[in-house]
């Protein structure tokens, strides 16, 4: 059995995170999504929010649950049994970033692999910060995040 990690801030949830699931949950036998903590981070969404709207995306996946952790993901991967770290690339700036972080998990735990998927080419302008950005102003995310969550997102701002 081969488990593997996918962990982000999901502050918010896009249809790009989706579809990184969505297109692993297949190749995996078991997949947990963690919604990281760091209390180093402003978020928008609190930590029960985010692993909310985590969930019940998610329900329509047997094979993948949904954890929040505060730890290195590489110590939770190795605590649960995982092998495999999922990293979404949008971009050339993610690749270079995301492939420093996979030399540091290597060398924090050799045992632990990354699996790179690139996103689709619809979802590769799709960033967290801009889509609050665009929110907070009004304008339209619907294509860029699921109706649940624009629904949320809408309803922080207009507090």
């Amino acid at each position: 059995m081969v488990k593997a990690v996918f962990a982000g801030s999901f502050d918010p949830p896009t249809n790009g995170h989706l579809d990184i699931i969505n297109r692993t949950y297949k190749i995996f036998d078991q997949i947990d999504v963690v919604v990281s903590v760091n209390p180093q981070k402003q978020y928008l969404f609190s930590e029960e929010e985010r692993v909310s709207m985590m969930e019940e995306l998610l329900k329509p996946y047997k094979n993948v649950q949904v954890h929040a952790c505060q730890e290195l993901i590489v110590n939770y991967a190795q605590k649960v049994g995982a092998k495999v770290l999922i990293r979404g690339i949008r971009s050339a700036i993610d690749f270079s970033y995301e492939f420093e972080l996979a030399h540091m998990n290597q060398t924090l735990n050799p045992q632990i692999e990354t699996f790179f998927v690139p996103t689709k080419e619809k979802f590769a302008i799709v960033k967290s910060s801009s889509i609050k950005e665009l929110a907070m102003f009004g304008g339209d995310i619907s294509r860029m995040v699921p109706k649940i969550v624009e629904e949320k997102l809408m309803n922080k701002y207009k507090k």
